[in-house]
């Protein structure tokens, strides 16, 4: 008999670490990663996806099952302890009165000390550690548990829910929308803890302060833009790509330099030249969209990409140019200064 409750007492400590470690492992896994695994081919994240999408569900399975092995544990462990100790109080003469109380103190101490050490905070550090794989492990037998005990569950998730409900407080999901100080903060964790290097982390850095710059930070400013003359002839136009070697130029009136009519791509040109085709500038003269000075980045990224442009001109409030920039120019802000390879010189060219 003894044998058969220091046996029972060695399984509910067992599934006491089991409901614990589920608890906290599908508290902690990523429902992403748990796609990709579907998306792998792995079966067991099918299951998992579906507990820890249902996780008011399971987590109350998880405290059904906790309750119980505790219960189960308390209910064996002092008979059990007792058994043990008779002989020896027998031999002590220990009064009946003392015997019971010492039998109930070391009773609760050896199993609350087994409960909490085994089955409790050493599964619940694995699953911390280890989120996705004990996950994969431990979502299927507790989704049988879950369904068996549908009933039980039920009842007692009702009944909870119509408690929060009183105080206004709604049942909680897996889905957790994270803020960018959040998102911030997990960046910079994940650096700290080797996740990531870093160059991924400026280049996430700059990401999240991308959507707060504007144009008049980062653009060419108006003085040190080069242009081409609309009627500028071929030998003062060569000049220029040899002195700049810039991969496009905005293309001005001869009497109006603030007037841009668009850019010019110099390869294109080159190519023209070599061809054999004698084509006016204006016949090469791409457009060039025009974007004021207080313009988000992001919405200018995403407006250069739609309309496959790689050159605009800014402009102050009243409408007149101020400056110039370019996709490179607005990739910089992300990845960060772009080198020339050949010459190990940042690149100069629009």
């Amino acid at each position: 008999m003894i044998g058969l409750n220091l046996l029972l007492i060695v399984v509910f400590i067992g599934l006491t670490a089991f409901f614990v470690g589920a608890e906290f492992a599908i508290l902690k896994v990523r429902m992403s990663r748990l796609d990709q695994l579907i998306d792998e081919g792995n079966k067991k994240a099918v299951k998992a996806k579906k507990v820890a999408h249902d996780l008011d569900y399971y987590l109350s399975a998880c405290q059904l099952g906790i309750t119980i092995t505790a219960l189960v544990l308390g209910a064996l462990g002092e008979p059990t302890v007792e058994r043990l100790l008779h002989p020896l109080f027998e031999r002590l003469y220990l009064p009946d009165a003392l015997s019971t109380v010492l039998t109930y103190v070391i009773a609760l101490s050896i199993i609350t000390f087994l409960h909490v050490v085994i089955g409790e905070l050493a599964p619940k550090t694995l699953a911390i550690q280890y989120s996705e794989k004990l996950t994969l492990l431990l979502a299927p037998p507790l989704y049988a548990f879950g369904k068996a005990m549908n009933p039980v569950i039920y009842v007692l998730n009702n009944s909870a829910q119509l408690l929060l409900r009183l105080f206004g407080v709604k049942p909680a999901g897996h889905e957790t929308v994270h803020s960018e100080e959040e998102l911030k903060l997990i960046v910079d964790q994940s650096y700290k803890s080797g996740e990531i290097n870093q160059t991924e982390l400026e280049y996430l850095k700059n990401m999240f302060d991308f959507d707060e710059r504007t144009l008049d930070e980062i653009m060419i400013p108006k003085l040190n833009i080069v242009t081409i003359k609309k009627e500028m002839p071929l030998s003062a136009l060569l000049v220029i790509l040899n002195d700049y070697s810039f991969t496009r130029y905005p293309v001005t009136e001869i009497d109006r330099p603030d007037s841009y009519i668009g850019y010019i791509n110099a390869k294109e040109m080159l190519t023209s030249i070599a061809a054999g085709r004698n084509r006016p500038i204006t016949e090469l003269t791409h457009e060039m969209p025009r974007f004021k000075e207080t313009s988000s980045i992001r919405d200018v990224l995403i407006k250069m990409q739609q309309t496959r442009v790689h050159m605009a001109i800014v402009t102050d409030s009243d409408g007149s140019p101020v400056g110039l920039v370019t996709m490179e120019d607005i990739l910089e802000e992300i990845v960060g200064e772009i080198r020339d390879e050949t010459v190990g010189a940042p690149l100069t060219a629009y």
